[in-house]
């Protein structure tokens, strides 16, 4: 295997060694980059049986539980995901070199806008094996090399997911690179590495992620913690509701896709929220809630002002009941970590208010905050989702890992 050399590099030997990959990469034909994709695929399925060996000793060591262990977990079906997810991403156009403009100056230059690769991307994240392979696959799709720092529960699998990929032939020495993750050391060198590193990518808690966003020197693209509402409005059809509330909460509760809070509209709350209350109960759900909730259902605990700012990822849900649409927008916009939001509603007025003024990456009306999510849009296997601003915004995948530049094209032009 390949990494049986790098073990012994130090970080910045990998960086320096990632940096000159790039290089290599950037030049890869969209032909070569799919072959090298078809082959990370076929080598991860060939070897499930190995990957699912080293993911147990992972998880014996790791002592996780509830969420956090389900992250950790590999399975067939997961491993078979992301053999999928590969092979869907070598179907994918390749954006770069993509012509985004092109136009002609008066003096006859001729200037065009093209995508390029980042260079180096660095990945910061904590217990999902999925993403070292998520990441390194994206990242080769679009000529740039990774330097992969997954966190220290994941290490074995990590390092033999890394191997695989490293290993498979025509994939430049040193382009996927894994990072120590026994010592913070590595973090710190990663995200402070100007001048080798083009960009840092942190996935994880809230913790991470404001480690890496205050101590970078290296830009950031933040990926967001999701503390997801939906909001069901007065004329909503309360069967619908309370499908996209069960499925938004339960279908995979440890993602950050998943619905956290509830907001009930006052006028309705009488008739859904016992209702509400009762569904979640049977699926296992605990159920957190305002005095009037606690009023209407005398099981649910009550909820502390803590609990409204809280990503659980978990089987645990917060109810609020609220006067007015104002009010549920004001509150969404105070709480949310500006992730994903819904609002359930037959009032088209109503939906589109919502879609206005929700200050969330993905505003939803009538559907579950579960489809947040690259693939679920459309873009193939996706890095992350971004709840900041600049750059870009919500689920990022291949285009958001590319950079531009203008190529200018002249016949002996100087400037007067």
């Amino acid at each position: 295997m390949a990494g049986t050399a790098a073990l012994i590099l130090s970080t910045r030997e990998k960086l320096e060694r990632a940096r000159a990959a790039a290089a290599k990469l950037a030049q890869l034909s969209t032909a070569q980059k799919n072959h090298l994709l078809l082959g990370i695929a076929n080598i991860i399925e060939h070897h499930s049986v190995q990957i699912l060996h080293v993911n147990q000793q992972d998880l014996q060591q790791s002592n996780l539980d509830g969420a956090m262990r389900d992250r950790l977990l590999l399975n067939e079906q997961r491993i078979s995901e992301m053999a999928h997810a590969v092979r869907e991403l070598a179907a994918l156009p390749d954006p770069v070199n993509e012509l985004l403009e092109e136009w002609t100056r008066p003096n006859g230059l001729q200037i065009r806008k093209v995508r390029v690769p980042f260079g180096v991307v660095g990945i910061v994240y904590e217990s999902r094996p999925n993403v070292t392979v998520d990441a390194a696959t994206l990242c080769l799709k679009t000529g740039n090399a990774v330097a992969l720092r997954g966190g220290k529960e994941a290490a074995i699998t990590n390092q033999l997911l890394s191997e695989l990929m490293a290993g498979v032939p025509g994939v430049p020495e040193g382009s996927i690179a894994l990072l120590d993750s026994s010592s913070r050391d590595s973090v710190q060198e990663l995200i402070r590495a100007r001048g080798l590193v083009d960009v840092v990518i942190p996935r994880g808690g809230p913790g991470l992620i404001t480690h890496v966003m205050e101590n970078a020197l290296v830009p950031v693209i933040e990926t967001g913690a999701g503390n997801c509402h939906i909001f069901v409005d007065e004329s909503a059809d309360l069967e619908m509701a309370a499908r996209i509330i069960l499925n938004a909460k339960t279908q995979r509760p440890s993602v950050c896709n998943s619905a956290e809070k509830i907001g009930v509209h006052a006028r309705i709350a009488e008739q859904f929220v016992p209702e509400i209350v009762r569904q979640l109960s049977q699926a296992a759900v605990e159920v957190r809630g305002d005095v009037q909730t606690c009023r209407l259902a005398p099981h649910v605990t009550p909820a502390t002002e803590n609990d409204w700012g809280e990503e659980y990822l978990r089987l645990c849900v917060a109810i609020r009941i609220l006067p007015t649409l104002d009010a549920a927008i004001e509150h969404i916009n105070r709480y949310s970590t500006k992730h994903s939001e819904a609002i359930i509603t037959a009032d088209e007025n109503n939906a589109n208010r919502f879609l206005r003024e929700v200050d969330s990456a993905a505003v939803y009306w009538n559907a579950s905050t579960r489809f947040t999510d690259g693939a679920e849009f459309g873009f193939g296997a996706e890095m992350g989702i971004s709840t900041q601003k600049l750059h870009c915004r919500g689920p990022f995948a291949l285009k958001e890992l590319t950079s531009t530049k203008y190529q200018i094209i002249g016949t002996g032009q100087t400037r007067a």
